[in-house]
C-alpha cells in the first residue's frame, strides 16, 4: 500500500510540474493581451467611440447593411453575439447566480 501511495504521489507531482511548464508561456501570452485589451477607454478615445456609434446608426438608417457580403454579415453577427454574451456573463456575476435576483 505504501508503494502505491508513493508511486501515486510521484506521478501526481510530475503531472503538476508538466502542467505548470506547459501553462507558463500560454498564461504569459494571455496576460499580455489582457493588459492591452481589457483596459477601460481613455478620455481621448471616448469622442472617437461616439463618432463610430453615430456612423453605425446612420449606416443602419440608410440601409448600409444591405451591401454587406455574407462573410462580413456573419462576422458582425458573431461580434454582436459576443457582446451580448458578455452582457449576460456580467449579469450572472453581478447577481451571483444564473437564475433570478435575491430580492
Amino acid at each position: 500500500m505504501a508503494k502505491f501511495i508513493r508511486n501515486f504521489v510521484e506521478k501526481a507531482l510530475s503531472m503538476v510540474a508538466a502542467a505548470v511548464t506547459y501553462s507558463k508561456p500560454r498564461l504569459a501570452t494571455i496576460w499580455h493581451y489582457a493588459k492591452v485589451e481589457l483596459v477601460p477607454p481613455t478620455a481621448g478615445e471616448i469622442p472617437t467611440a461616439t463618432q463610430s456609434v453615430k456612423k453605425i446608426i446612420q449606416s443602419a438608417e440608410a440601409g448600409g447593411f444591405k451591401h454587406l457580403t455574407v462573410k462580413e454579415a456573419v462576422l458582425h453577427g458573431l461580434v454582436a453575439t459576443e457582446v451580448w454574451m458578455w452582457f449576460y456573463m456580467g449579469e450572472i456575476i453581478g447577481k451571483r447566480g444564473i437564475v433570478g435576483y435575491d430580492v
